[in-house]
């Protein structure tokens, strides 16, 4: 029998409470938010029921919205993958703008130490718990977050490009 994910969400609701909710079916992926201050424990328990079997880690990643309140300007979402079963999960986890940050959970998947770690990168969120939180792609010396909605798109003293061939002006080439 496959698993349903009304078993899910009934085995997360009766373990976590308030900690989970806003669960929804959304392309073909059952998604639910958890509080940020459970996200390991609410994992551990993905992982290891002998029900639910979440043992693999596909993505994790950040979100930048600057348009929410304060308290849920920024996301990190989570996909598990059931392979016996053959199903997917989606969590997401909201944090605070002004210090967005949320333990890691490379205790518990070794291949989100460098998912974290670009997620840190480019949004500036931090992993409590990561054993080697650092930049991984941009330069070290970089001070702020390209993929945050305040970084500019473009490098306004950049004289190597003409903005005419982007179609970003109503001039004829």
């Amino acid at each position: 029998m496959a698993l349903e994910t009304s078993v899910i969400q009934k085995k997360l609701i009766e373990n976590f409470g308030l900690k989970v909710s806003d669960f929804f079916q959304q392309h073909d992926i059952f998604t639910f938010e958890v509080a940020s201050d459970s996200i390991v424990e609410v994992m551990k328990f993905l992982r290891d029921d002998a029900t639910l079997r979440f043992n693999f880690l596909t993505d994790l990643c950040g979100i930048h919205y600057p348009d929410y309140e304060k308290e849920r300007q920024f996301a990190v979402v989570y996909h598990m993958h059931n392979w016996m079963d053959n199903v997917r999960i989606r969590i997401k986890c909201y944090l605070d703008g002004d210090k967005p940050e949320i333990d890691s959970v490379t205790g518990l998947f070794l291949s989100s130490n460098w998912q974290e770690r670009e997620t840190y990168d480019f949004y500036g969120i931090i992993f409590k718990g990561h054993p080697q939180l650092k930049r991984i792609l941009n330069m070290d010396e970089m001070t702020s977050f390209p993929l945050r909605k305040e970084f500019p798109m473009e490098d306004s003293g950049r004289t190597d490009k003409d903005d005419r061939f982007f179609g970003r002006t109503s001039q004829n080439c």
